[in-house]
């Protein structure tokens, strides 16, 4: 399979990614006992991002805390699917899947299943110490598994993924190189060091450097004070807390918030 990059998902734009924080799903520590309030809180999301102007919609188990290292259970496969459906039905835009902390396979099965457009994987190649312990990519299974479905499914992958600490040694342009030459990943996300973080102008030029040919986006602290700079070093930007109530991951859509954000990217 060819590398499909973003352009032929968003030809000609660089793309506004809103996030879909979940509520908690069943098994979690906080599941709260209805899956109808997961979807519901899923589709109103979706719809506010689809009216403020975003172009694309990632749906994740952000809820989920403390989260696994790899393999997740059937549950929580099972219930983003179900979420993913629902937020499908209620937009015509391009949705991606991210299952958290690090489970890729799940993550392409989903959106085979569902017809969604992309993955994002946090730890694709290399390893990263994290709240979960050491995560290493697996970047051979995860193509392979692609392939094995005919799944056409960008990878968007993490470079030096936020909460998380590289091993020694490990320098984010050596990292942004494998994870694109080596990893094959369609687009590279360069984030801050935490949710709602942003990512300095150093980083997103060092992997420029790096890579040039790669498609980047911003993965945090994009806000509508900076999304207009954030695109002129990214090819696109993925957004999340600034968007939500009181600046808050995890609160839902502000469709105000949203507005000004999509109306302030130039």
């Amino acid at each position: 399979m060819t590398r499909r990059g973003i352009s032929c998902i968003w030809p000609g734009r660089a793309p506004l990614i809103g996030m879909i924080h979940l509520l908690p799903l069943p098994g979690a520590p906080r599941w709260g006992g209805s899956m109808q309030a997961v979807i519901a809180q899923a589709v109103s999301d979706a719809q506010a991002l689809t009216e403020a102007g975003f172009d694309g919609l990632m749906v994740e188990n952000y809820a989920d805390i403390p989260f696994f290292s790899g393999r997740v259970p059937p549950e929580t496969v099972s219930g983003i699917t179900a979420a993913v459906l629902a937020v499908r039905a209620a937009s015509p835009l391009p949705v991606g899947v991210n299952v958290l902390r690090n489970d890729a396979s799940a993550a392409i099965a989903i959106a085979v299943v569902t017809g969604a457009t992309f993955v994002r994987v946090n730890v694709h190649v290399g390893s990263m110490w994290t709240d979960q312990g050491l995560i290493e990519g697996k970047a051979a299974e995860t193509l392979r598994r692609r392939a094995e479905l005919g799944a056409e499914v960008s990878i968007l992958a993490d470079v030096h993924v936020k909460h998380a600490t590289p091993p020694t040694g490990s320098d984010l342009a050596a990292a942004a190189s494998d994870t694109w030459h080596r990893g094959l990943a369609d687009a590279l996300i360069v984030s801050g060091i935490g949710t709602g973080v942003a990512a300095s102008a150093v980083d997103f030029d060092t992997v420029r450097s790096a890579v040039p040919d790669a498609p980047i986006l911003a993965g945090s602290g994009v806000s509508d004070r900076d999304v207009a700079d954030v695109l002129d070093r990214a090819d696109g930007a993925i957004i999340g807390s600034s968007v939500m109530f009181e600046g808050l991951a995890g609160s839902g859509i502000d469709g105000v918030r949203a507005r000004a954000l999509a109306g302030a990217r130039g």
